[in-house]
């Protein structure tokens, strides 16, 4: 257990975080090449070229990040077209005072916080893309759960108590039949080692809920453990209309309004990193190392095809950010600020 928690860590996770991934190494390359045609490539041919423009901007230790590196290694190498100066934070709690004050510019955070954002603001922030999908899988050490509703009378072990992975699975065990404070034992920890210890001391049967890549970093230590249920393919059983939108990426209005045309560079230069990141694993495999967002390169290579890192922006940005925000609205009003954001919140669509 002292290996796993010592190899956890270094991943900490932030209890709304939960980086983006999907469930197959296929769906993450479409998302990267269809639905990432979208309106940023059209927005830097529509205004003049920019001038030279440090971005402060702030990821979490996750798929959001990690859809990052290529732009960070070209900031680092200085080919990069702006100065791009990328923050890592353990959760969002840390991102968000900065982010209002002023401190930072730009930063990927989960989508439901955009909107809190948003609201807290007065409109002073826009959600500019969306940069990963589902990310949140079941996983058991045994074999019993093969729906949702074979989580009837079992404990599950998650994290994100009043975020993100709270209100998902509530919603899909309701949307299920299950009543989430009746049916089962939710067991909330606040980090992914102390999911992974209580799986490991549970021992067989025991079942959790974690997003990518600490998936793939707990059943390296644990192989008894398989992925049970992938919870975006749930959502989209209950819920075709709206996506499972995990992270997303904000910016300060001023900024945009101040720096448009470095604003439409950043995001087209943006959406080639996700790109890179999807058609070459292996090389971004070692970036994600070397900046520290998973210890080794190795299990990163094995966690980028099940991370659904990908870029929306524009129409589609909105039209899955907007149905995931309503989804949420109806559970719980204050888990999005206390009200749906105005078409203002959609930056380009």
């Amino acid at each position: 257990m002292k290996k796993i928690v010592s190899l956890l860590l270094a991943l900490s996770l932030s209890a709304s975080l939960l980086a983006g991934c999907s469930a197959a190494a296929s769906s993450s390359s479409e998302a990267a090449s269809s639905q990432g045609t979208s309106s940023a490539a059209s927005s830097a041919v529509s205004v003049p070229a920019a001038e030279r423009t440090a971005f402060r901007i702030a990821g979490l230790k996750g798929p959001t990040t990690m859809g990052m590196v290529e732009l960070m290694k070209a900031a680092e190498d200085g080919t990069a077209r702006h100065d791009y100066e990328v923050a890592m934070y353990g959760t969002a709690d840390e991102i968000v005072p900065k982010l209002v004050s002023g401190e930072l510019d730009v930063a990927a955070v989960p989508a439901n916080l955009a909107s809190v954002l948003y609201a807290k603001t007065q409109g002073g922030v826009q959600v500019a893309a969306v940069n990963t999908l589902g990310v949140l899988y079941v996983v058991e050490n045994g074999d019993a759960v093969q729906s949702i509703t074979d989580l009837k009378g079992k404990t599950v072990y998650t994290t994100g108590k009043g975020t993100t992975p709270e209100y998902v699975l509530n919603y899909l065990l309701r949307e299920n039949g299950l009543d989430p404070e009746k049916d089962l034992t939710i067991e909330y920890k606040s980090e992914a080692t102390e999911v992974a210890a209580a799986l490991q001391t549970a021992g067989a049967g025991a079942v959790a809920m974690l997003p990518q890549p600490y998936v793939t970093v707990v059943s390296q230590k644990i192989p008894e453990l398989r992925v049970a249920l992938d919870m975006t393919q749930e959502w989209n059983k209950v819920s075709p209309d709206s996506g499972l939108v995990t992270g997303v990426l904000v910016a300060r209005r001023d900024f945009i309004t101040e720096h448009k045309a470095a604003f439409a560079e950043f995001l087209a230069d943006y959406k080639n990193s996700t790109t890179y990141v999807n058609e070459n694993v292996d090389a971004a495999a070692e970036l994600v190392a070397q900046y520290g967002i998973i210890e080794k390169a190795p299990l990163a290579a094995k966690a980028i095809p099940q991370c659904n890192i990908t870029y929306l922006d524009g129409k589609e940005m909105k039209t899955a950010v907007a149905g995931y925000l309503q989804v949420l609205f109806d559970q719980n009003p204050k888990s999005i600020g206390g009200a749906l954001p105005g078409d203002d919140f959609y930056y380009g669509a």
